[in-house]
């Protein structure tokens, strides 16, 4: 059994289990809600299936990015929907109830959408038109691992909501225990690659964050208090599901080594954003949005 082949099982148990975890902690109604706001989920649309993909492939591009490098990042990019959205714009003294509904439409929706804007953007990073992944193949294995245990987690938080607050603690930490076990075998692995990154590959990255960022931002604008949610879930890209593709699609290269080390890259930055966010917001402000929704 190798390396290679334990993280793409890790990363898709750990997927599976986010997933159900995400759906015992949402009200569908608060997903619903969401989903009939048609100007909001195609703002979201836009900015992470259009702006974000184009600004990342433009800058790989300009940095002249490793093939490997170039699908790691990519990959990471393409993938929206990441369960950091929620908790960042609860910092950032947001809107978390458009948070999550964004987050639940992203996830379920990129795993059709990714697998084939992949197909049509790596071989343009890459240079390299066979180099490739099986739209089919990916598409499947998301909606095992993404789509079919998250309307699990929905269906037992609606039918049975006691049940799913029961679950939803251990289901937490399971859920950040598995998170760890991954990356942890993932920098034992990787780690003499990780510590070889140069500091022109961190500014790289840094400006894909910000221009992640700036989608969110230009997509949100004129929304109020619901910027910050439409912000903070563009900017924070799917972890999960990025190594499940890269892992199972480019298996000992360096772009499993690329997409956990923007990950680890632009969860940070993105914590400290929030938080900051969070601190310049005054409460009244808060207060006000919340009894306006």
């Amino acid at each position: 059994m190798t390396a290679d082949y334990v993280i793409n099982i890790l990363a898709s148990i750990t997927l599976v289990e986010m997933m159900v975890t995400i759906g015992l902690g949402v009200n569908l109604s608060d997903v619903l809600n969401v989903g009939r706001k048609g100007g909001l989920v195609a703002r979201s649309a836009l900015a992470n299936y259009v702006l974000v993909p184009a600004a990342a492939v433009g800058l790989l591009l300009l940095f002249r990015a490793q093939p490997m490098v170039a699908a790691g990042i990519l990959v990471a990019a393409a993938c929206p929907g990441a369960p950091y959205g929620p908790p960042f714009t609860s910092m950032a003294k947001g809107n978390v109830a458009v948070a999550v509904g964004l987050m639940v439409i992203l996830a379920g929706s990129s795993a059709i959408v990714a697998p084939i804007l992949l197909r049509v953007l790596l071989p343009v990073v890459t240079g390299d038109a066979s180099l490739n992944i099986n739209v089919a193949k990916i598409v499947g294995t998301l909606l095992g691992a993404q789509l079919l245990p998250l309307g699990a987690g929905l269906w037992l938080r609606r039918q049975y909501p006691t049940l799913a607050d029961t679950l939803k603690r251990p289901a937490t930490l399971l859920s950040t225990l598995l998170n760890l076990l991954t990356l942890g075998v993932i920098l034992f692995v990787q780690f003499r690659v990780l510590i070889g990154i140069r500091l022109v590959s961190y500014l790289g990255m840094l400006l894909l964050v910000i221009a992640t960022i700036a989608a969110g931002w230009v997509s949100g604008r004129n929304m109020n208090e619901d910027q910050k949610s439409m912000v903070l879930t563009t900017g924070v890209r799917n972890v999960g599901v990025g190594l499940v593709i890269v892992s199972s699609s480019f298996p000992g290269t360096a772009a499993i080594t690329a997409a956990i080390a923007f990950a680890l890259f632009q969860t940070i930055v993105l914590a400290l954003i929030a938080s900051a966010w969070g601190r310049l917001t005054p409460d009244a402000i808060v207060s006000t949005s919340r009894r306006a929704a």
